[in-house]
Formats: structure tokens, sequence, C-alpha cells
């Protein structure tokens, strides 16, 4: 990222220097479909980031200038200014959530921009909103610490964006480490960094550049079959609250008791929960090869038990294998996206070729490649 753009702009927009700060996006090594049903997840910040420039400038008004998009906004922070650009409601958000929990946030002026690709299930929304929240707690000296501005995040997406999402992302952004993942108990919002030092491999995303549009509905469709299962199950084991307190044998008791649909959803999630802790146990041993083939099983799951892989994914993952890829699955919600590969130095090249080569031969689009890192949460530069 040219962050010298950022303080050009800043500069020749206000005539005056400002701080800059940063918060990155994140992957998701393992763990998907877990988060709602009270599991655990294992992402981790990248060296993908947004960025953003800001000083107090004495009004009782935002001015807000988005480079990559060459848009500017400015608004008050009354729950009746809700500014009308869409990206501009993440800054306003983040704004009136640190109000409503009583402090006192002055107008600012602001330039931002990010290299974390748009759509690419890597969290762009929610580096902005972490990098915002810090940027202003810093500049304002407001005392929330890493955990309440994680939770300002997600409240911004649910009040003022429309995202009924969980906390993994912002979580990620705001506590990312460099060499570890972040084990996030979903129910407790407990966590443990987990050692994340792939000596002789990359972590590299291949996106498949299609989005199929079956995602909301079918995510509620998902999130309802395991609502229905741990109903089944509370029945006979009343300290199952969520379907995380199950495990494989209270499903089988209840097999005549649910839909064969909801069934499979809900054994892959089970299975998941546990391939997640195995993962953890591979990666503090430092083998990589357990974890890559923990990768596969989730991708198999996800596309055979949950359904939400598609043609596109399902071909990705195939070539990753032929190509000796240590591991590699479905990132995200599913229906499109990335895959996310663990792969041997050695083996980089020829993967990424052939991946490229054979997808365009045969769905006629090009996707796209992102290496990532694991790196640092969000920070004042």
């Amino acid at each position: 990222m040219e962050l010298n753009l950022i303080q050009d702009k800043f500069k020749s927009l206000f005539g005056t220097e400002g701080t800059m700060y940063t918060s990155p996006g994140r992957i998701n090594l393992i763990g998907e479909h877990t988060d709602y049903n009270g599991g655990f997840v294992l992402p981790g910040a990248i060296d993908k980031a947004m960025y953003c420039k800001i000083k107090p400038n004495d009004t009782d008004k935002v001015r807000a200038y988005a480079l990559d998009l060459e848009e500017s906004a400015e608004f008050g922070l009354y729950e009746n200014d809700l500014p009308s650009k869409q990206w501009a409601k993440y800054i306003y958000g983040v704004c009136r959530e640190m109000i409503k929990k009583g402090k006192n946030v002055p107008g600012f002026d602001c330039v931002f921009a990010g290299d974390v690709p748009l759509g690419a299930g890597m969290s762009s929304s929610a580096a902005l909103e972490s990098c915002f929240g810090f940027a202003i707690n810093d500049t304002y000296d407001l005392g929330f610490d890493r955990f309440e501005l994680a939770l300002i995040g997600q409240a911004t997406e649910h009040n003022y964006v429309g995202v009924m999402c969980g906390i993994m992302d912002q979580f990620a952004s705001c506590f990312g480490k460099e060499g570890s993942l972040i084990r996030l108990d979903c129910r407790s919002l407990e966590y443990q960094y987990v050692p994340f030092n792939p000596e002789g491999y990359r972590l590299v995303l291949i996106n498949s550049c299609v989005s199929h549009n079956l995602a909301e509905g079918a995510y509620n469709k998902r999130r309802k079959s395991c609502e229905n299962v741990t109903a089944a199950i509370r029945k006979h084991h009343s300290e199952v609250e969520l379907l995380r307190d199950a495990n494989l044998d209270m499903l089988r008791e209840v097999a005549n008791e649910v839909s064969a649909e909801d069934y499979i959803r809900s054994e892959f999630v089970i299975e998941e929960i546990q391939r997640l802790l195995d993962a953890c146990k591979a990666l503090k041993k430092g083998d990589y090869e357990i974890v890559g083939k923990k990768m596969y099983e989730t991708h198999i799951g996800l596309s055979q038990k949950y359904a939400v892989s598609c043609e596109e994914l399902d071909f990705l993952n195939d070539i990753a294998r032929e190509c000796g890829v240590a591991g590699s699955r479905v990132m995200g919600g599913g229906f499109g996206g990335c895959t996310i590969n663990l792969v041997k130095n050695e083996l980089y090249d020829g993967f990424v070729k052939r991946a490229i080569e054979s997808y365009e031969q045969k769905f006629k689009i090009k996707p796209k490649v992102y290496d990532v890192v694991i790196k640092n949460g969000a920070r004042r530069l």
C-alpha cells in the first residue's frame, strides 16, 4: 500500500498533517459454520489492511475521503445524520457506537485506503471498522480495549450497515499477532494464540471470482438445521445448549427424530469443531502435513455434507490435490469466493500456474491469486 498517497491527499485536502493507523483483513485457516453453533474458529490477521490518516478538526462534523473510490463525504454524529454513501456508514457507525457508550467523539478529518481485496472473503469491512475504531480511540484517548473495539465494529455492522455478522472478523483484525493464529471460542469469547510459523510452506488464496446468489437463504436454512438438531438432542441431554455441546453419539441417538438433511448438516459441524481442535494440536507440534489433511477433510465436509461449495471451488480443490498441495479448502460461507491453500515452497509456482490455466480454460474466468502472511492487528503507524 502506498502510504504516501494517503499522506499527500490528506495534506492537499486539509492543509495539515495527521496520524496514520492501520488494521488488517483476515483469513480463517479452519473452522467454518462453527461460529453460530458456539464452536471455535481459527483466524489470523494478514498483510493486507486498511489505512487511515486522521486529525481532529475542532468541529462537530466528520470530513472523510475514500482514496480508492475518489469520493468524499461530510456528516454529523447525531443519530439522524446517517450518511448516504455505504462506505461512510462504517465510519459514522463506529463513532455512533462509541457515543452510545457515553464517550465524546468530536469531529475529525480523515483519508483512508486499503489493499484488502473486496469480495474475496478477507473482511475488508471489519478491517475498516477496526482501523477507525482504533484511530478514534487513540486520538481522543477514549479508553476502549481491543475487545470493546471488536464489539463496536460488530455493532456497527448490525446497526448501521444491516449485516448480522459474528465477531470473528473484527476480533481477528483487533487481536492479530504476527506468527500466530487465534483460537477463538465463539461462545465464551475466550481466546488463545496458536503458533503459526509454516517454514517451507506458503499460504495462498485462489479467488474463483464467482459468487452464486444462494448465500443468504441457504445460510439461514443451514443455521435452522443446526437449531432443529440441537433442540432434538436437548430433549435427551438438558445440558446441550448449542450444537457445540453435542457429540456424534448424541447425534446418532436422535437420527430418527430429525430429517436426513438436518442430520448430515449437524454431523459436519460436530466433526468440524473436533477437526479444528486437532489442527491446533498439530500446529503446536509444527506438523503442517496434519493441518493440511484436516483442511482437505473440511472441504469434503463443506462440499458433500454442508453443501456450500460449488463446481468452481471443488475444481480448484481437486487441482490442489493433484499438485500435491498440503492442504486446501473453501474459505468462508461458501457458494463462491476463495480456496485457502497451504503449499510447500517448491510446489508453489507449478500449482499457481496450473490453477490459473486450468480454471480459465474450464470456466472462461481468470482466478485471482493472493499470497498472505500472518501479521499484527490494529495499530498506530
